[in-house]
Parts: structure tokens; C-alpha cells; sequence
């Protein structure tokens, strides 16, 4: 049987696994350990062992418990409460403003925590009934808080740059480094979105009435707005200053960033045993959730490898004869897979196979990886299978019963497009990534 034939089954029976709905580890695993015993042998073992010691073996990966502890603890402290408060009423005068205020403070969020569920469960459940009481149409409430809530997968310090780091061989520093601009650019394309659609269709997103803007004079928003960025501003410098000065490496300032954070819960008087077993026991669950897909796509993409699937991915790939041409296919597919797969089992599976592509094609490898990064946040607003997707739906009961599931899939179609747009910006301006790790280097 040919490389392409083997490579086509194996891909095959994968599709048809994540059709089962069976975790995506043991999918991948599955078909590695199936496929590789067929078409190679027993002795492809110790390939797999090697993969995963590899793995474990990585001191990057040491960074992700701290992180997700981080961020748990983030978001049981109370901060984006105080903030959205203050920047609700900052810009609530405006039409569309309390819209634009849940994504600064989710942009502010990101920069302090990159586990998803937290950032977008919390502002939900803040900003949501706000949004809808004060008359915004469901499609910007649904949409703000999901496309604000999902930045923290992009901006520093997130997880999927902590993981994808060691796996695409490219340093963390230097990606936290390179997302940072596309991470602000693409946050403020969101908030021009809203403020224009607002402007053209003021039923949209009504700015706050007289009564409402009298509840909180105009110098208590601005102290409010200042008194509660300190908090985060304070997490950001301790955890990426430490980092962009040298001072520490991206696992070392995980951990400031952990201790950082627990003052921070116990400042703002949120500390308890019952609260630190929550985010001790949440933590756990997502490292391990993330050490079964890691040790799946070990499985998956040794086996992979072996029967010669990625020479059929490169050539399919390098098909079009041109070097943009390949980076569009090797976009389309990441983008592809989000309809179908966390950005997690997307990372581990892609990366290997599309960053020695990307160096061969000549491609700035820091540049190419944020590029997917980015490609990458439309994982989470995709259907059927998009996170946001399913924490939202899971939280409507409780917010408004009246919203379906299509209002949550449409109000997120414009967010995706914006996607694309700050994508192709940073296509043709490269420097969008590249100037911020140019500086560091120099």
C-alpha cells in the first residue's frame, strides 16, 4: 500500500473517531497505536516512548500548571468586577461603549490569564445581563463577550503559546514577544466594529441614559478606572517585564505569576481553603486534559511520520507551486480543523508538520506561528465545536432563556471575519509581529 493510501485511512479513520464524539486524546491515540502496529510493527514502541519523554521532559511545559493556576486564580479574585464596573460607566455614554467596555477588560483579562473557560465564563456572567437589561441586541452581547473573552489565547502570557513553543522548536519568549501587537490590533478591530455598527445602527447598542450615567460621577469612573488597572498592571510587569527584561525565563515568571496572583485573590479578600481546592482541582483537570492530547498526538504523529504521511502533507501542501499558495493551504487547514478540534489537538498535530514546511518556504518561523496563532482564535467561535460556543449555551439558562443556539452561532460570524482581516494585516504588514521581538534582539 502507498503513502498515500496509508496516510488517507489513517485520516480517515480519525474523522471518523472524532464523529464518535470520544475524547480527542484517546482518538488520537487510538489510531496511532491501531495504524502503527498494522503498517510498522511492535517496534514502533519506542518511538512512542520517545515522544513522550520528550514531552516530560521539557522544561517549557513546566510553565503551563502555573499559568492555568494563574489564571484560575484571576478569576476568582474579584479584579475584572471592579474594572468592568468602572469602564461600563466610562463608556457607557456612548453608543455601543458598555459593548467596547467588555473588551477592553477582557483584553486587560487576557493579559493576565489565557485559560479560555475563566475569561469567558466570567464576563458572561458579568457583562451579559448588563448588556441585554440596557438594551443591546443579543448579537452584540453574544458576540463582545465571546471575541473578548477568547483573546486570552493570544495575548501573553497564553497557554497555547507556552505549548505550541516547545512543540514548533521556537522560543516563548519571543512569541510572547510577537503576539502582543496582533493581540491589541485585533482587540481594537473588535471595539471599531462595534462602536461603527452602533453608530450606523443606534438600536444596536443604546448608550446609557441620564439616570444611569448620574449613579457614578464622572471623576469616581476615571479613579475607578485607574485604582483597578493597577492590580493587572502590576500581574502583566511581574510576569512579561520579568521575561522581555531577562530577568527570568517564561517558566520561572509562570511562577511569580502564580504567587503574584494569589496576593492579589488575598488583597481583594477572596481567599479561602475551598477556593484554592477549586483551583487546584480545575488546574489539575486541564493538565491532564492536555497531557492526554499531548501523549495522543505522540502516538498519532509518530505512526504518522513512519508510514510516511508527512511527505504527503508536504506535497500536498508545496502542490501549488508557489510559496504563498502553500502558506493559504497550510491556513485553510488549520482553520479547517477548527470546525472539528481544539486548538490543543491542533497544535500538536499541525506544528511538527507545517513549521519544517514554513523554514523550507523561508518564512520568519516566529512570524508563521503567531500567523496560525491568530488563524487559531476562530477555533473557539466556529460550530459545531468552538469552546466559547458551548461555555456560552451552557450559561444562557441562567442569563436569558430566550437566546438559541443560531443567535449564538450568528453573533459571532463578523468576529471571525475580523479575524481574517487582522490576519491579511499581518501578511502585508509583517512588521505588525516582528518589530516588538526585533527590538528585544537588538
Amino acid at each position: 500500500m502507498s503513502s498515500l493510501a496509508k496516510t488517507s485511512l489513517m485520516l480517515l479513520t480519525f474523522f471518523i473517531g472524532l464523529a464518535t464524539g470520544f475524547p480527542l486524546g484517546l482518538i488520537l491515540a487510538g489510531v496511532g497505536v491501531i495504524f502503527g502496529f498494522i503498517f510498522i510493527g511492535p517496534h514502533i514502541t519506542p518511538m512512542y516512548m520517545s515522544r513522550i519523554w520528550s514531552i516530560l521532559n521539557s522544561w517549557g511545559f513546566v510553565a503551563v500548571p502555573m499559568f492555568i493556576m494563574m489564571g484560575n486564580l484571576l478569576g476568582v479574585s474579584g479584579i475584572a468586577e471592579g474594572l468592568f464596573k468602572s469602564f461600563r460607566y466610562l463608556l457607557g455614554p456612548m453608543r455601543g461603549g458598555i459593548a467596547i467596555a467588555v473588551i477592553i477588560v477582557s483584553t486587560v483579562f487576557a493579559a493576565c490569564t489565557g485559560v479560555i473557560a475563566a475569561s469567558v465564563t466570567t464576563m458572561a456572567l458579568l457583562a451579559m445581563p448588563i448588556l441585554l437589561h440596557s438594551g443591546y441586541s443579543k448579537n452584540v452581547a453574544l458576540g463582545s463577550v465571546m471575541s473578548g473573552g477568547t483573546l486570552g489565547i493570544l495575548i501573553p502570557p497564553s497557554i497555547m503559546l507556552v505549548i505550541l513553543g516547545p512543540v514548533g522548536g521556537v522560543s516563548v519568549g519571543k512569541l510572547f514577544m510577537g503576539a502582543i501587537v496582533p493581540g491589541l490590533v485585533l482587540s481594537l478591530c473588535y471595539c471599531i466594529y462595534v462602536f461603527v455598527l452602533c453608530l450606523i445602527k443606534p438600536n444596536e447598542g443604546p448608550a446609557l441614559s441620564v439616570a444611569e450615567r448620574a449613579e457614578m460621577p464622572i471623576p469616581a469612573r476615571f479613579k475607578g478606572a485607574l485604582v483597578n488597572m493597577v492590580p493587572p498592571v502590576l500581574l502583566v510587569m511581574g510576569v512579561l517585564g520579568s521575561i522581555f527584561m531577562g530577568v527570568a525565563t517564561p517558566t520561572e515568571a509562570a511562577g511569580v505569576g502564580a504567587f503574584v496572583a494569589l496576593l492579589e485573590v488575598i488583597a481583594y479578600r477572596r481567599f479561602s481553603w475551598d477556593v484554592m481546592r477549586e483551583v487546584v482541582t480545575n488546574t489539575g483537570k486541564f493538565l491532564g486534559m492536555a497531557l492526554i492530547v499531548a501523549t495522543g498526538a505522540a502516538f498519532f504523529s509518530a505512526t504518522f511520520i513512519a508510514i510516511g504521511g508527512s511527505d504527503v502533507v508536504r506535497d500536498f501542501v508545496m502542490s501549488t507551486g508557489s510559496k504563498w499558495g502553500a502558506f493559504f493551504i497550510m491556513n485553510f487547514i488549520v482553520f479547517f480543523l477548527g470546525f472539528f478540534m481544539s486548538w490543543m489537538g491542533i497544535i500538536f498535530i499541525v506544528i511538527p508538520l507545517f513549521m519544517p514546511i514554513a523554514a523550507e518556504l523561508g518564512f520568519d518561523l516566529i512570524w508563521f506561528a503567531i500567523i496560525l496563532c491568530i488563524n487559531l482564535q476562530s477555533s473557539f467561535m466556529t460550530p459545531p465545536f468552538g469552546y466559547a460556543l458551548f461555555y456560552i449555551k451552557a450559561l444562557v439558562p441562567q442569563i436569558d432563556p430566550s437566546i438559541t443556539i443560531i443567535d449564538i452561532y450568528k453573533s459571532v460570524v463578523p468576529y471571525i471575519i475580523i479575524i481574517f482581516v487582522v490576519v491579511a494585516l499581518c501578511v502585508f504588514f509583517p512588521q505588525i509581529i516582528l518589530w516588538l521581538p526585533a527590538q528585544a534582539v537588538g
